[in-house]
């Protein structure tokens, strides 16, 4: 196969595409559409720690905004973009009290619910509702008072409205199996570092004929506690696209997405057991993909 033409790039990109994904706080990102199933850069501290045994509901809520597409070169594509995405995510997380090789045995299930509008050279359209579900078993090991880690296996439903023709997409049309190991060490008056590493297999989009290629992103923050439940620090994400997208059986070249997204991160934790976090991270280093910010909350409660 020869490279995908710039012109392809940029239709491909702009149109039924721009399918942002649905999810905890959705963004627009390369594969099918320059989208991704999983919202990068959603979750924050306390990713690879997991609580006691009991019921949890986490709330992520999400403001994602963009107005320019990167090509393969990281050029700005000469189109009339704007993307403006908003999102709440109810997350119940259940922790048992099975023990499973020393680790306690969990099981989520997250909820998306998405507010997308997309604008292309002119032509505009929004939807509002449920996104694509995100849910899974997973194994918390506590190696040690301050480190923390869990390892995962998420499911991603094809849940949220899809259209081919549709310039905005809440629903991605696909399945998603992906692997999770999160990594937390935790200093209330010291250095604090969480690490939450996936690996997407996205399978094929049977309404196009379409597979994306496989991706590893990490959502990361680092941060000093200041001893009184405050922490302050950085936050973001990196993505990787690892393998070609497929249409009708043959490969694209040229397409795989790539993004960093930088910037401060904080967390407050209550004496009461419910702790918050908040961020902002600006992507750069994008390639075919929407470029933008965005805006995240994270609010953890026990039952």
């Amino acid at each position: 196969m020869t490279a995908v033409p710039r012109t392809t790039c940029a239709r491909h990109l702009c149109r039924a595409g721009l399918s942002l994904l649905a999810a905890t706080s959705v963004g627009v990102h390369a594969t099918e559409g320059g989208g991704s199933s999983y919202p990068m850069g959603a979750e924050n501290y306390m990713s690879g720690a997991m609580p006691p045994p009991g019921l949890y509901a986490q709330f992520f809520v999400g403001h994602y905004e963009a107005d320019s597409l990167r090509d393969n070169s990281g050029d700005k594509v000469p189109v009339d973009f704007r993307v403006r995405a908003d999102s709440i995510a109810p997350r119940l997380i259940w922790v048992t009290e099975q023990q499973v090789f020393g680790a306690s045995l969990a099981f989520h299930a997250l909820v998306p619910l998405v507010d997308l509008k997309v604008e292309v050279n002119g032509q505009s359209q929004s939807k509002q509702g449920l996104g694509d579900i995100i849910f899974g078993p997973a194994l918390g090991f506590h190696h040690s008072e301050k480190l923390h880690s869990i390892l995962a296996l998420d499911f991603i439903a094809p849940s949220g409205e899809y259209d081919r023709g549709d310039l905005a997409n809440i629903g991605r049309n696909y399945w998603v199996i992906e692997p999770v190991l999160a990594v937390s060490y935790i200093d209330p008056n010291g250095l604090n570092i969480d690490a939450k590493t996936m690996y997407d297999f996205n399978l094929r989009n049977k309404a196009t004929d379409y597979r994306s290629g496989q991706e590893l992103h990490i959502d990361y923050a680092v941060g000093w506690g200041l001893g009184n439940g405050w922490v302050l620090g950085v936050g973001g994400y990196v993505l990787q696209q690892t393998t070609d997208d497929r249409q009708d059986g043959d490969r694209i070249k040229d397409n795989k997405g790539r993004a960093l997204a930088f910037g401060p991160s904080v967390k407050y934790t209550s004496d009461k057991g419910w702790f918050l976090t908040a961020k902002w991270e600006q992507e750069s280093e994008v390639r075919n993909r929407a470029q933008g910010n965005a805006y995240r909350v994270k609010l953890t409660v026990p039952f």
